[in-house]
């Protein structure tokens, strides 16, 4: 076998490894995200395959198998097109200026794509480049992941043409370009796709935290009467203070003494009330920056919230810190107060016609986590609502929204790298959280 043999060979097995890891990567990505082109891509490349060990005649395969799977490729590459491809398909056309632009426009992309298909004789990518250079020319400002992929492809048929790459090639009778075509491809499909994966990561994202926004400002009616349940003692101290200092001072009886101890306690009051504003304030603040925490204080402001309403359903509940009670954590507490908050408020829902409902919260340490377990003793959950208990939507109440557990589970893992789960008891439900503890 000569040297030029096992150079082809050695390039086609290239090929093939190209376009097999670009189908396995593809189909992975397809089970995870069930995007449809991700799954019509993987599919193009098979027959691609296909196409180009029939086309290297390095074994005896049947001419037609060539044919059949260029068609299959080709189909299946429109079908990738026109999922990837971002924005409007037809632009607007205002004016005569614009029609006339647009023309010129999609005369370029014909052009252009006509040349792809001249360099590399490979109908599949040239279909892909034309449509999605559509998108890029007549949706330029929405067009990241398709822009990467045209551009790319642009400026290297730009750069043959110039340097007429593609007749020097065929008079040195080097290896069909075709092969590069399938190199290049893989490359930028894989830029371009990361691109888009990030971007749908981050709207992916905005939408958890609108969720987590949406979650809280569903609950603000019930917090609000809370809070005024709260207000309502307070105010009525002030209001005995007040009366007490008048009829004192109309019966010239109010010395320096008995003023400055009702200051006292009209100042205790007021402190208490701007307390209570704060933890609702801090509550609905969006998150904006992490850092060390007491684990005590989290707690403390989301049952300070909830105390009234506890109160009002008579249910008791406990807080006991096992170990350290100044344990520390890294992350945002307002977020730790939404987990919170969440996991209490279903534990006294699920505490209604039980005759002496009780939530208990243990706080543990190890020396490296820190677990707050979250028990009540109600009548549990059963086994087949467990499998499915932090999907998104998912709940057993008639009112609920399904999103308290889902979103808690969400910010347990991204927040704080930690995890929430049901642990087993002999009675009632018991939530555990394992969350790393501040250095």
């Amino acid at each position: 076998m000569s040297l030029d043999s096992l150079t082809v060979i050695l390039l086609y097995g290239i090929t093939f490894g190209i376009v097999i890891m670009t189908i396995a990567y593809t189909f992975i990505r397809y089970i995870y995200s069930k995007e449809i082109f991700y799954i019509s891509y993987c599919l193009m490349q098979v027959f691609s395959l296909i196409y180009i060990v029939s086309y290297s005649s390095l074994f005896d395969i049947p001419h037609f198998m060539e044919q059949i799977s260029l068609l299959f490729a080709t189909l299946l590459a429109l079908v990738f097109a026109i999922n990837f491809y971002e924005g409007k398909f037809i632009p607007n056309s205002k004016s005569h200026k614009d029609l006339i632009i647009n023309t010129l426009l999609l005369n370029i992309v014909i052009l252009t794509a006509f040349y792809h298909y001249i360099l590399f004789e490979y109908l599949p990518f040239t279909i892909i480049y034309a449509i999605l250079f559509i998108s890029v020319i007549f949706n330029i400002k929405n067009v990241g992941p398709t822009l990467i992929y045209t551009a790319g492809w642009s400026i290297f048929c730009f750069t043959l043409f110039v340097f007429d790459f593609k007749d020097y090639y065929e008079q040195n009778h080097l290896l069909d370009i075709v092969l590069i075509a399938f190199a290049i491809e893989a490359i930028l499909f894989t830029f371009s796709v990361s691109h888009r994966y990030n971007r749908l990561e981050q709207k992916n994202e905005n939408f958890e935290n609108m969720l987590l926004q949406q979650s809280k400002m569903a609950k603000s009616g019930e917090m609000l009467a809370n809070i005024a349940h709260q207000f309502r003692q307070p105010l009525n101290n002030l209001s005995y203070i007040l009366m007490n200092i008048k009829k004192r001072y109309e019966n010239e009886k109010l010395d320096e003494k008995y003023f400055h101890k009702k200051y006292s306690q009209a100042k205790e009051q007021l402190e208490f009330l701007s307390h209570t504003v704060e933890e609702f304030k801090e509550f609905y603040t969006p998150s904006k920056q992490k850092e060390k925490f007491l684990v005590k204080d989290a707690i403390s402001n989301t049952m300070s919230i909830l105390n009234e309403d506890l109160k009002k359903r008579n249910i008791k509940y406990t807080l006991n810190f096992l170990k350290d009670e100044n344990v520390q954590i890294f992350g945002s507490k307002n977020e730790l107060s939404q987990v919170i908050l969440s996991l209490v408020t279903n534990a006294s829902d699920a505490l209604k016609d039980i005759e002496k409902p009780l939530i208990e919260i243990n706080v543990d340490s190890t020396s490296a986590d820190v677990i707050i377990n979250i028990k009540d003793n109600g009548k549990g959950i059963n086994k087949r609502s467990q499998e499915k208990l932090f999907e998104p939507y998912f709940t057993t109440k008639e009112e609920g929204t399904g999103l308290g557990l889902y979103l808690s589970k969400l910010i347990m893992e991204k927040s704080f790298n930690g995890k929430i789960e049901l642990k087993p008891s002999k009675e009632g439900s018991c939530f555990s959280l394992l969350i790393e503890k501040a250095i």
